[in-house]
């Protein structure tokens, strides 16, 4: 088991990646609001997801490149789809997890005086996601995939600890019986919650192809990454963010559910609220503890998609033209952390309405990744060996009949 463990990597940087908005934000809502009603889409998403991303190492680890290259032989239009796909969401999903970092970072350390910037007036909130982004930039141009590996396994283990003793502290002070009844949405506003919380639960899809990306760096350093090493890999980071989900959830039903309070849309007082959840169960002794892990939690996944985007986006520019850009990977970084910005300048108040656009983004294109994905582990451009077991098949099946299902039923309802 221990020689196992010293070939995690990309999973940790997947867990990274999906551990963050759809956790922290999302499962608490879910919680708050729902009571222990929503842990059947919960386990759902989750199981039917489960292949689509497992695809993404395997086909990596098999053939040696990351799915983009796949997508290009399967036909460039499926490639030039994807492109447009992340274009359209890469801005929204970076400033969506930078500014409940910021928000958290505020809360945790101090709040900076407002900063007047022209016609413009910078908060704490927004002062915060500017230095986080530019922080995470010179980690990612200095550090590179090296550093992000070794930073992961820390920040997940302390999250994951955290996270259990919070739960365990606040099932023994909740006196009264849990309801475990299931319940469907009903309102145009419940189902968009439903839609946006399974968006991100555990990741969007697209985290699939930053997975084959990461897979193909760790192969670079560690050539004996084989595809049984790349799975189990997987297998590690994709359960931790289930447990973590159902840890967030149950943290929101038992400490919010029918107290009367909601979650606030400022990053701030969300961020406040979020700590508080915590310490409300573990004491006050434990609130700089939480602050510091749900920090860190948001901070790698900032990081992780603020290399991400950047990394697929160049790496699609390259294919599409055929052609070497040796700066385009630093080009798209600037690119993603001035457009965030922008974005933070005109809309930062309204960060409810930006993640909830986000996650339904997610859900919606889903089917998308899931359908390519499935196509291309099963076709020829894949070593026969790493077919699909006869179980994942039947899984995939379930799975695109259940995305295309959901998305359907919450577009028929606009």
């Amino acid at each position: 088991m221990i020689g196992k463990l010293k070939h995690l990597g990309p999973g940790l940087l997947f867990a990274g990646a999906a551990i963050g908005v759809s956790h922290l934000v999302q499962s608490t809502r879910a919680g708050a609001d729902f009571g222990l009603g929503l842990v059947w889409a919960l386990v759902f998403v989750t199981l039917f997801k489960y292949p689509f991303f497992q695809y993404g190492p395997r086909y990596a680890a098999a053939t040696g490149e990351s799915l983009l290259e796949g997508y290009k032989k399967l036909g460039k239009t499926t490639l030039l789809a994807y492109y447009a796909i992340t274009f359209g969401t890469m801005f929204v999903i970076q400033m969506a997890v930078t500014i409940v970092t910021a928000g958290i970072a505020s809360s945790l350390f101090f709040e900076f005086p407002s900063f007047h910037l022209g016609s413009f007036i910078l908060s704490s909130v927004q002062i915060w996601s500017v230095l986080i982004l530019c922080i995470c930039f010179l980690i990612l141009i200095f550090g590179r995939y090296t550093l992000l590996d070794k930073l992961m396994k820390l920040i997940i283990i302390t999250l994951s600890i955290s996270t259990i003793v919070a739960v365990s502290m606040a099932l023994i002070k909740h006196e009264t019986p849990l309801a475990f009844t299931q319940v469907l949405p009903e309102t145009s506003l419940q189902i968009a919650f439903l839609i946006a919380f399974m968006g991100w639960m555990p990741g969007p899809m697209d985290i699939s192809v930053w997975h084959s990306l990461w897979t193909i760096e760790k192969k670079k350093t560690q050539n004996a990454f084989s595809p049984k090493k790349a799975i189990f890999d997987f297998n590690v980071g994709y359960f931790s963010t289930i447990i973590l989900g159902i840890g967030f959830l149950l943290l929101g039903a038992l400490v919010m559910y029918n107290s009367g309070e909601t979650f606030s849309n400022s990053a701030g007082l969300f961020a406040k609220q979020l700590i508080n959840m915590y310490t409300s169960s573990m004491g006050n002794w434990a609130y700089v503890i939480i602050g510091i892990a749900a920090f860190t939690t948001m901070f790698s996944t900032t990081l992780t998609t603020l290399d991400a985007s950047p990394r697929s986006m160049h790496k699609t520019t390259e294919l599409l033209l055929n052609k070497t850009f040796k700066s385009g990977y630093t080009l798209w970084m600037l690119a993603l952390c001035l457009g965030t910005v922008i974005i933070f300048l005109f809309l930062a108040s309204e960060m409810g309405v930006l993640i909830k656009i986000a996650t339904i983004l997610s859900f919606i294109t889903a089917p998308f990744y899931a359908i390519i994905n499935y196509i291309l582990i099963s076709s020829k451009h894949t070593p026969k060996k790493w077919h699909p077991t006869k179980s994942l098949h039947i899984l995939s099946w379930i799975g695109i009949a259940f995305l295309i299902g959901f998305s359907l039923w919450y577009i028929s309802t606009l």
